[in-house]
């Protein structure tokens, strides 16, 4: 059960106070009877409510994919380069935040929801969730591979075994994905920095099993399929503690 005001702020189409105020002005109904009580409690699954005489439906529990463009911040905070201002009123307004974090010059996958005990879930260094990302570097020799494979000491904590992965190792060095199942501050530059190397180009196209849809252009972003929210709840399940 649920305030009738917070499911229509759920909804994503209208703000907690225009909810409140619709509600007030009789222009709600719930099950086809007028509602002018913003505290009511309705069962989000059953009851059948419109405003303005437009049916609104609930779902509480969303998942994006977002194709991050560089230059841009992974927070929620209010600032002109957040990520956040990719995305429409409506969706900002039902709660979404990232699930993990990518650099400033970073880009590619990045998935946003506002099940925060679920992304708290992926993001747990318990759970092993594998991150993929391509990367561009000076040429790699099979001593550094060896060495970030085997997982880098640093100064704060020493990352765990990744994959490393060139293009081609015959004629092509400098290009690459690497996975790992962290995602510490900088970590796959630091990495690379302790290995004599450095990251010239980073974009993460993978996460937890579903890939960035090729599709999305840099600063689009469309909703998980169902299948997707299944394979990431499967694969975090599977990774779980040991």
């Amino acid at each position: 059960m649920i305030r009738l005001d917070k499911y229509l702020s759920d909804s994503g189409l209208f703000s907690r106070r225009e909810a409140s105020r619709l509600i007030r002005a009789g222009a709600v109904t719930v099950d086809g009877s007028p509602c002018r009580d913003p505290a009511r409690k309705i069962d989000e699954g059953a009851a059948s409510v419109t405003a303005n005489g437009q049916p609104v439906g609930y779902a509480r529990v969303r998942w994006f994919m977002l194709h991050k463009p560089a230059d841009t911040v992974s927070t929620t905070e209010e600032s002109p380069k957040s990520v956040m201002n990719l995305f429409p009123p409506e969706l900002r307004r039902i709660g979404l935040f990232p699930c993990g974090r990518l650099d400033l010059d970073t880009t590619g996958l990045l998935l946003f929801t506002n099940d925060g005990p679920a992304a708290h879930d992926l993001l747990s260094p318990k759970k092993h969730c594998e991150k993929r990302y391509r990367f561009t570097c000076p040429p790699l020799s099979d001593e550094q591979i060896r060495r970030l494979e085997g997982g880098i000491a640093l100064s704060d904590f020493t990352a765990k075994p990744c994959r490393v992965a060139l293009d081609d190792p015959l004629a092509d060095r400098e290009h690459g994905t690497i996975t790992v199942t962290e995602g510490k501050y900088h970590q796959i530059k630091r990495m690379f920095e302790a290995v004599g190397s450095e990251i010239l180009a980073l974009s993460r196209v993978e996460f937890a099993g579903i890939p960035l849809d090729p599709a999305l252009a840099p600063g689009e972003w469309r909703e998980l399929t169902p299948e997707e929210i299944a394979l990431l709840h499967q694969n975090h399940t599977a990774n779980g503690e040991e």
